[in-house]
């Protein structure tokens, strides 16, 4: 199982990018999981036709721990699980125990047992890197993080200090930096201010998402790019991007693939296993 986390400041676009990448990974015959980790609860809204799904907070707030499973994931678009963390009332209470909560009955009730996913995305809100928002970087949650920016200055100003957290960590065996996503705002010089931000905190890019109009058209339809628009060069990126992930952790689809089998050859580096490294602890 893969584990990764994607943090980037509000609004620059993890939800759809991450939602658009499970698309990806699902078509190629894998069983995703993403997992909202933000209080608004709309990281995975088009991947359910923006249909209302509990959040675990909710689930918690309501019922204590009274209630399934099956309550708090809901299969979305293309059998893909789908999971809001949620958060408290707006002016009350801490934002960050949602997620706390949310990875704690995961846990707790053998989510990850039951549906077995072959790739598990959390989807962070990349404003705050303390408390519960740093939760999925810590506990062996992640195997690794993946920071989306572009090359505004406040999405590279957030993108600097998650990269600060990231290597505060370092020593504690939390999960690492895997790399950069660029999704392009058409700024002027936006490649080469980006890639001068990944030289200097020492890591590498995963992809490039261009600006195109039809990803809003998309979710304006409550949906993803790759549903909606397949054949799109925007969704041709997607996939590339998704490939790229699977690249960086030493993995690649084989064209004979079964589903959730994995051919440990990636082009670049020696294939490693996530679930035999030891886990760090809280």
């Amino acid at each position: 199982m893969i584990k990764i986390a994607v943090y980037g400041k509000g609004g620059i676009g993890k939800s759809t990018t991450i939602s658009n990448i499970s698309v990806a990974l699902s078509k190629k015959g894998l069983k995703v999981m993403q997992i909202g980790c933000d209080p608004k609860a709309d990281s995975t809204i088009n991947l359910h036709n923006g249909s209302e799904i509990n959040t675990v907070l909710d689930l918690v707030s309501k019922k204590k721990d009274d209630f399934e499973l099956n309550e708090m994931v809901v299969e979305g678009y293309n059998g893909i699980l789908c999971v809001e963390a949620g958060g408290p009332t707006p002016g009350m209470g801490c934002a960050g125990r949602g997620i706390i909560t949310a990875l704690e009955k995961l846990e707790q009730k053998g989510a990850y047992e039951a549906y077995k996913p072959d790739i598990v995305f959390y989807d962070v809100l990349g404003d705050v890197v303390c408390g519960g928002f740093s939760m999925p970087m810590r506990c062996g949650y992640a195997d690794k993080i993946f920071i989306i920016t572009s090359g505004e200055y406040m999405s590279l100003h957030a993108a600097l200090n998650i990269a600060t957290a990231i290597d505060n960590f370092k020593n504690r065996g939390y999960a690492t930096l895997g790399g950069v996503i660029l999704n392009k705002r058409n700024i002027k010089n936006e490649e080469e201010k980006v890639n001068e931000f990944i030289k200097n905190i020492n890591s590498k890019l995963i992809g490039t998402l261009d600006r195109d109009e039809i990803v809003v058209v998309a979710e304006e339809n409550k949906k993803t790019v790759l549903e909606s628009f397949p054949e799109s060069n925007m969704a041709k990126e997607y996939e590339i991007l998704a490939d790229n992930l699977l690249k960086s952790f030493g993995y690649k689809i084989s064209k004979d693939k079964k589903l959730r089998e994995y051919n440990k050859d990636a082009d670049n580096e020696q294939p490693s296993n996530p679930d035999t490294k030891e886990e760090a602890k809280c």
